[in-house]
């Protein structure tokens, strides 16, 4: 199949499709047997940096859902390594740095980098996974937008209320900027390696964007997330995701992507229709409901579907990642649903 008539990259450029395709965010991950068999082998990290590990964890899912599209398997915070910054994945907890980023002088220290050198293990997974798939799916690369990456940084973890993060975009603006602009430098550059070593589409997590008001965001994080996408090689579409994003719709459109990725906390079609019929749409299913009998997920497959009124450039996904704990055949299921259900 040649890369024009794939469904995914057709819908991300608002095109016609014969049936609304479907990828999913961790849709490589532990809810897979095959994963779990991998990760009591090898840690997380290890999993990230050995391509060929990389490789066949990302083709797992593929092998066993008719998903319209691969995304390499990797991590949002790999780039803040390669900045200086030590990373922790402890089991089944969320990431921690243990040298959180506090002031000017730890900023001017961090490093912009070469992605070709310090992230050369998922440039290479990557390319392997190219010769791997052999044209047969379009593949996804992707990176943590500037204000999540920074967060992490400034919070050295998840945080309920984001007081570390806030309080140095009030009270400090000339280290706030360096701190974003220094992490958007290096996601233009990681980006664009992954694109020159072959993902066809990048997709942007701002996962912890919805702790912002409207106005914090357009004057503190907006200008960025623009310059990050305006500094993308063209003509490869850009995805630009956020949870809980239901307030920053208009904004995050104004910052700039060809796809507006939303959550399950707003219809689809009230979501779409803020952000412009004439930018394509991803979303935007409860990964909960993954849990409920397969005639449910069915119902709420055609819901969404109608809430999209057969519009070119829908692309059904999650509101966020797979649970851990979903079932496969749930998985299966869905996936077929919405390639039957949405048949043109």
């Amino acid at each position: 199949m040649s890369i024009k008539k794939f469904p995914f990259l057709a819908a991300c450029r608002c095109e016609k499709t014969e049936y609304t395709p479907i990828w999913l965010m961790r849709q490589a991950g532990r809810y897979m047997k095959e994963y779990r068999e991998i990760r009591k082998k090898y840690s997380f990290l290890t999993a990230c940096k050995t391509p060929e590990l990389a490789v066949e964890i990302t083709l797992q899912p593929i092998q066993k859902i008719n998903l319209d599209a691969a995304i390499i398997f990797a991590d949002i915070l790999l780039p803040l390594e390669g900045m200086g910054i030590e990373i922790f994945f402890p089991e089944n907890k969320s990431p921690e740095i243990k040298k959180r980023v506090k002031n000017l002088e730890d900023i001017k220290n961090l490093k912009i980098f070469e992605p070709e050198d310090d992230l050369h293990f998922t440039i290479e997974a990557i390319k392997i996974l190219k010769r791997e798939l052999s044209g047969k799916l379009p593949i996804i690369g992707f990176s943590g937008a500037p204000f999540t990456l920074v967060s992490y940084l400034v919070e050295g973890g998840h945080s309920r209320n984001y007081i570390n993060t806030k309080s140095l975009m009030y009270n400090d603006r000339r280290a706030w900027d360096m701190l974003l602009d220094k992490v958007s430098q290096v996601i233009i550059k990681y980006l664009n390696a992954q694109i020159n070593a072959g993902v066809q589409v990048v997709q942007i997590f701002d996962s912890w964007v919805g702790c912002l008001c409207k106005h914090d965001y357009k004057e503190f994080v907006l200008p960025f997330s623009k310059k990050v996408i305006q500094n993308l090689k063209p003509n490869v579409p850009v995805i630009h995701f956020g949870v809980n994003n239901s307030t920053l719709l208009e904004l995050m459109r104004e910052a700039g992507g060809d796809v507006i990725g939303v959550d399950w906390r707003i219809d689809l079609n009230e979501a779409w229709r803020r952000i412009g019929f004439d930018r394509a749409i991803q979303g935007n299913m409860d990964p909960a409901k993954l849990f409920a009998p397969v005639s449910v997920i069915e119902k709420n497959v055609e819901k969404i579907l109608k809430a999209a009124y057969g519009r070119t450039g829908h692309i059904f996904n999650l509101g966020h990642g797979i649970l851990p704990e979903t079932p496969l055949d749930h998985v299966i299921a869905l996936v077929d649903a919405v390639h039957n259900l949405s048949q043109k």
